[in-house]
């Protein structure tokens, strides 16, 4: 008796907002060739409710697209006899190749630090370093060096308000990647958050491959590198005296 009261009180009481992501992408590959400069990606979607959305504070979009990840060896310079020269070294385990992040609104009013550890959405949070604290005694100074350098070569970028959100259902944004990509499998995540909280996230895969030249030199340099490096050698030579050539007629 007790169990069906329960029941029945449940489904008595009205339901929870249930406010899921449909999500879109312009493009779900990219190629690299030799005249790829760049490109962008638009993120587009919008939010599915099966019922009004609750009262409250507004509901947030974050955009994460995050490049493959790779292990990072972070040096610190020392001057000595009046030189810079390498001083000491910690290696970071894994950092992303490329990270952007793209908000509705500023990261640290709508998303809580508890929710970002659970999801790893922020820079920093995206960053393994386990055991850096063995080989330094100030690792968080390698981490902000590492961050630092990746943001002046914009490989890491956060822009809040980037993400237009139209009556709290569409929004889009556009996340620019840079011409130096790392090939392999970039993920985008979205995130929808209340209150700091994420109520909701989706992840999607854009494949960035080498094709044409740029992926035989690629194919080359890894299986048979013997070769690459005479072809280089050749390459070299031949530019060699081509411009001494040329330098040559310029001067008669």
């Amino acid at each position: 008796m007790i169990r069906a009261a329960l029941l029945l009180l449940a489904l008595a009481l009205p339901a929870a907002a249930q406010e899921r992501i449909v999500l879109g992408l312009s493009q779900y590959s990219v190629t690299i060739t030799t005249n790829y400069i760049g490109t962008e990606i638009l993120v587009y979607g919008a939010v599915q409710r099966d019922a009004p959305p609750p009262e409250g504070p507004p509901l947030e979009v974050i955009v994460a697209v995050e490049g493959p990840h790779t292990p990072v060896m972070v040096r610190r310079k020392d001057r000595s006899f009046g030189i810079w020269v390498n001083a000491d070294a910690v290696r970071v385990d894994s950092a992303p190749s490329f990270y952007a992040v793209a908000t509705t609104g500023p990261l640290d009013e709508i998303l809580s630090q508890t929710d970002d550890l659970r999801h790893r959405i922020t820079i920093r949070q995206a960053i393994r370093s386990v055991g850096m604290s063995s080989e330094t005694d100030d690792p968080q100074t390698f981490l902000d060096a590492l961050v630092r350098i990746r943001e002046a070569q914009g490989r890491f970028r956060i822009n809040e308000g980037a993400v237009a959100f139209d009556e709290a259902t569409l929004f889009r944004t556009d996340v620019a990647l840079p011409a130096d990509l790392t090939e392999g499998d970039y993920r985008v995540r979205i995130f929808l958050t209340r209150d700091g909280q994420v109520v909701d996230m989706l992840e999607r895969q854009i494949g960035v491959r080498k094709a044409g030249l740029e992926r035989f030199l690629y194919n080359l340099s890894r299986e048979q590198s013997l070769v690459y490096g005479l072809l280089a050698l050749a390459m070299a030579v031949l530019a060699g005296w081509g411009a001494s050539g040329l330098f040559r007629l310029l001067r008669r």
